[in-house]
């Protein structure tokens, strides 16, 4: 006689469960996307070792190693063949050679 009642209760909480999962999941969707902080300004004239690591998202100190996977991270994000601009591309590249003295102190090209 209580297997019908046991049988309901699960129903019912099976039915609540999949109400909430779905209420969790519209609201999962609307929330803004989360952005990563990444440099974000204008560009001084003539790139300093600060400005470059601004712009990988490392610190002027940082190992060889951590400075070239920054600049590849962050050429895939910016690079011209995925949609990226030439522009950024350039001065991502800048960036990672000011870090590792490489700079030539011409600046961009563009």
């Amino acid at each position: 006689m209580t297997t019908p009642l046991v049988a309901g209760l699960a129903v019912a909480a099976a039915a609540y469960a999949g109400r909430y999962g779905i209420q969790a999941w519209q609201a999962f969707k609307a929330r803004p996307p989360r952005m990563r902080k990444f440099y974000e300004g204008g560009f001084q004239p003539t790139m300093t070792k600060r400005e470059a690591a601004l712009i990988l998202g490392v610190r002027e100190s940082t190992q060889v190693e951590k400075i070239k996977e920054a600049h590849r991270r962050v050429m895939v994000a910016n690079h011209p063949d995925a949609g990226g601009s030439h522009y950024l591309a350039s001065k991502v590249n800048e960036a990672k050679d000011m870090l590792l003295g490489k700079a030539k102190g011409g600046g961009s090209a563009f």
